[in-house]
C-alpha cells in the first residue's frame, strides 16, 4: 500500500531538517549550500523549497527545534528535573547533530542576519516550569524566583557549553554542568533539597 502523502511529506520534511542540522553543524551557515543538504537528506532542492522557504527559514527550523531533543531517560521532578534536563542536554550535545547544530546556530546567527531568541526563550520556559514545581513542592528558598534562576541557567548552560567547547571539544560539559549545579543549589535550594538532589554525572548519559 503506497505511504500517505501527508506522512511522506512529514517524514521528507525530518530528513532536510536532520540532513541540515549535520551540514550546519559541520561547515556552519555560510559553508551549507541548499545542494549538500539536498544531497544529505537524498531529495531534491524543490523539495526543500516546499518545505523550508529559505535557508534562513531552515536554519531558524533548526535553533527552534533544540528543546524537542532533550528528554531526560529518569522519571524526576522539580529541582532534580531541572538538573537531569541540563545533564542530558551536556551529553547529548557531544553526539546530536539536530542540538549541535541548533546551538551553534544561536550563537551565530547574527553573521547571517538572524536575531531570533525562540529556542532561548523556550529553555527559560522549560526550566521555570521545573522551578515553578519546585516551589510547589517547597523545594525554593523563599527569595527565590523561578523565572530569574530559570534565565541565569540558560545564560550559565550558554556560556559553559562555548567554553567548553574551546578547551575540550564538549568532552567535559557534564562535569561543568555538575559543578555549576553545585555553586547554584545552596541559594535557591533549602538545606535538605540540596543534600537529596543528584548531581550524579552519569543521571544524563546516553544509553
Amino acid at each position: 500500500m503506497a505511504e500517505p502523502k501527508q506522512d511522506r511529506a512529514v517524514r521528507t520534511r525530518e530528513a532536510i531538517l536532520y540532513a541540515a542540522a549535520e551540514v550546519m553543524d559541520e561547515f556552519g551557515f555560510a559553508g551549507a549550500s541548499i545542494t549538500k543538504i539536498a544531497e544529505r537528506a537524498g531529495t531534491t532542492t524543490g523539495a526543500m523549497y516546499f518545505h523550508f522557504k529559505s535557508k534562513e527559514g531552515l536554519a531558524q527550523a533548526v535553533m527552534n527545534a533544540q528543546p524537542e531533543t532533550i528528554v531526560p531517560r529518569l522519571e524526576s521532578a522539580g529541582l532534580q528535573r531541572l538538573v537531569d534536563i541540563t545533564l542530558v542536554w551536556a551529553w547529548r550535545l557531544q553526539v546530536d547533530p539536530l542540538l549541535r547544530a541548533g546551538v551553534r546556530l544561536a550563537v551565530e546567527q547574527g553573521a547571517f542576519g538572524l536575531q531570533d531568541d525562540t529556542s532561548f526563550r523556550e529553555w527559560v520556559q522549560i526550566m521555570e516550569g521545573c522551578l515553578n514545581e519546585a516551589r510547589e513542592q517547597g523545594e525554593l528558598l523563599a527569595s527565590v524566583r523561578p523565572s530569574e534562576v530559570a534565565e541565569f541557567v540558560v545564560g550559565a548552560c550558554t556560556g559553559s557549553q562555548l567554553h567548553s567547547q574551546l578547551t575540550s571539544g564538549r568532552g567535559d560539559l557534564p562535569e561543568r554542568v555538575v559543578r555549576m549545579w553545585r555553586l547554584l543549589l545552596p541559594g535557591v535550594a533549602v538545606p535538605a533539597v540540596v543534600d537529596r538532589i543528584s548531581l550524579d554525572v552519569e543521571r544524563g548519559r546516553l544509553r
